[in-house]
């Protein structure tokens, strides 16, 4: 059914943008994944006046959308009720030019008719200042600029510039090219320039996709995750951000609303390893890099979440000129989060960049002078692992010690005790590996609960979470532990809802979470395969497929009640999930493919 969230990722390591159903651009950053965005009506309300650009056909009657298959290329076709058709063709320019990657804070458009004659208005109405400003259009000898207090945005077309003005409708008997972008002059005629760019993007994503390592199953479905989070990766700085948008509620009529434009270091491990998976290894690295080079170097103490440029601002306030997804505000810029404390931080650092001892593609393989960098970071997990925090699920209200933040820790002396022994400092790895088995049953002591028979999410308390999940992707036990059974058991007696896992089941900041928190139920599918009930598994994977979007991208959150999808969008966590339970779930080639018995 259709739904709000049926939006459509485009991008290019530079900017974004989300294309509805019928075309409308309603959400573009810009100059970067984290700025101002000039496109911002998916945040103002149910009937924006402006913050879009779109093809309004006169009589619209339907759409189709689909990407181009194996890129990042948007292709909608509108249908009038004469029959009358076009399409339009959404990309953002990536490829390889003079030695380096291209790859500029563009959008570009064409509009071609299909058949008939359809009629149409061409609107493009950019906001500035998170929607305070609204630019006046400027023509010149084949451009429009919309100058605000601290931007300018120039329009390149081949269309009447007096049409695009003045939102005349006319009708559309050539293909039509739209350039948005810097105000810089553009080098040709835009229709050949357009057709470029289109041509040597495409290009560009078939390579990269013949590159990747995919499961034998749900191929499609893994190259479109793949892409998608390709899309989130900032290549200036290598950070990849948790969504592409800021405050899509988590449900509807909430104020579960946050910014996601920025990167969580909790999400650094599971991305890095799905990038590895995949094969994607240019990406990992500049991820890593980011992590090892810029964030590290930037405070004695960790942060949970930094911006794309680690010293960047990122404090909290709401934009009160947007009235928010549907109605529902507020518009936040920025996330508390950063100043919590968030303990889970220091074993994510650590995890991700133990790759770099590990994996021999890499050209510049972790030494010891990176090992010794990490050895403040262990001593710290040591330090703050047994001490209460915010947790995963960053409660604003409440600090406690959680379970899965002192696992978190134990993986740092963990991970930090086997980058010893690979560097031959034996001594080091022992005393690692003292050091963590002294915390490791520090942490199953108290989170046990003799009462319940299972874990908890928190010391000394009676409540489960679904990160307790992850306690075998950690490491801390065996997925065939009867303590991990038990757990996995009674997190589907008390936290599924609608076949779908919630994050927790009590109260928090703002009251009994609604919707189900899609990496959850990846994670129970994990759990599930690892603890032999593989047919379990695969259904519920099957499941959260069925609930992507019209072109196959996934939010942050799901209403189990009616499949709605809500949160952030698209979502680089839920991405990520789909590769790594897709990745463990599959036939391998050989048995799909190549034994014929």
């Amino acid at each position: 059914m259709p739904q709000p969230l049926d939006l459509a990722a485009i991008g290019n390591g530079t900017v974004s943008a989300l294309v509805s159903r019928e075309g409308r651009v309603g959400w573009m950053c810009w100059p970067r994944l984290d700025a101002d965005p000039v496109f911002c009506s998916l945040l103002d309300g149910t009937e924006p006046e402006g913050g879009f650009a779109e093809v309004a056909m006169t009589n619209f009657a339907g759409s189709e959308q689909h990407y181009r298959r194996n890129t990042a290329i948007l292709e909608t076709e509108l249908t009038d009720a004469q029959g009358n058709r076009l399409r339009i063709t959404d990309c953002m320019p990536r490829f390889r030019r003079f030695g380096r990657m291209f790859r500029p804070p563009m959008l570009v458009r064409r509009i071609e008719p299909m058949a008939g004659r359809p009629r149409i208005r061409i609107r493009i109405r950019p906001r500035f200042a998170w929607g305070e400003e609204v630019p006046r259009g400027r023509a010149g000898s084949n451009h429009i600029r919309f100058v605000g207090s601290s931007d300018t945005l120039r329009v390149t077309t081949d269309a009447p510039l007096g049409f695009l003005l003045g939102e005349t409708e006319f009708a559309l008997d050539r293909p039509i090219s739209i350039l948005i972008g810097q105000d810089d002059t553009v080098d040709g005629a835009a229709a050949r320039i357009a057709r470029e760019f289109e041509d040597e993007t495409t290009s560009y994503w078939e390579d990269w996709v013949r590159g990747l390592s995919v499961p034998f199953e749900w191929q499609d479905a893994v190259i479109r995750a793949a892409i998608t989070l390709k899309l989130c990766a900032h290549d200036d700085t290598g950070g990849i951000v948790a969504a592409l948008t800021t405050s899509v509620p988590e449900a509807p009529g909430t104020s579960r609303n946050w910014d996601y434009r920025f990167c969580w270091i909790r999400d650094s491990h599971f991305t890095v390893m799905a990038l590895n998976r995949l094969g994607a290894t240019r990406t990992m690295e500049g991820f890593i890099n980011y992590l090892t080079g810029a964030v590290l170097e930037q405070d004695s103490v960790l942060r949970p979440v930094y911006p794309l440029v680690p010293n960047g601002p990122i404090d909290e306030w709401v934009a009160t000129s947007l009235k928010g997804f549907l109605g529902d505000g507020p518009v936040r810029v920025g996330n508390a989060a950063a100043v919590q404390v968030q303990n889970d931080v220091w074993g994510s650092v650590v995890m991700a960049a133990a790759m770099m001892f590990f994996d021999r593609r890499l050209p510049q393989p972790g030494d010891e002078a990176l090992y010794r960098r990490l050895v403040r970071i262990g001593n710290a997990a040591e330090a703050a692992a047994l001490t209460p925090d915010a947790g995963i699920w960053e409660y604003r209200g409440r600090a406690r010690i959680h379970t899965f933040s002192a696992a978190m820790c134990w993986a740092a002396l963990d991970r930090l005790g086997r980058i010893a022994a690979h560097l031959g400092i034996e001594d080091e790895a022992a005393d690692w590996k003292r050091r963590g088995d002294r915390l490791r049953a520090a942490i199953l002591d108290g989170a046990w609960s003799k009462s319940s028979g299972c874990l908890q999410e928190v010391f000394g308390g009676e409540g489960l979470d679904a990160a307790l999940l992850l306690l075998p992707e950690i490491g801390l036990l065996a997925p065939t532990d009867p303590r991990f059974i038990a757990t996995v058991e009674a997190i589907e007696r008390d936290l599924m809802s609608g076949g779908l896992l919630l994050r927790y089941s009590l109260p928090d900041d703002f009251g009994v979470p609604d919707t189900a928190f899609l990496v959850c139920s990846f994670w129970l599918v994990d759990a599930l395969h690892a603890i032999g009930r593989k047919e379990d598994a695969r259904a519920l994977f099957e499941k959260i497929l069925s609930l992507r979007n019209h072109v196959g991208l996934l939010a942050e959150d799901v209403d189990p009640k009616n499949g709605q999808l809500w949160g952030n969008f698209p979502q680089s966590y839920s991405q990520v999930g789909l590769i790594l339970s897709a990745m463990r779930l599959s036939r391998s080639w050989e048995e799909g493919f190549w034994r014929a018995w």
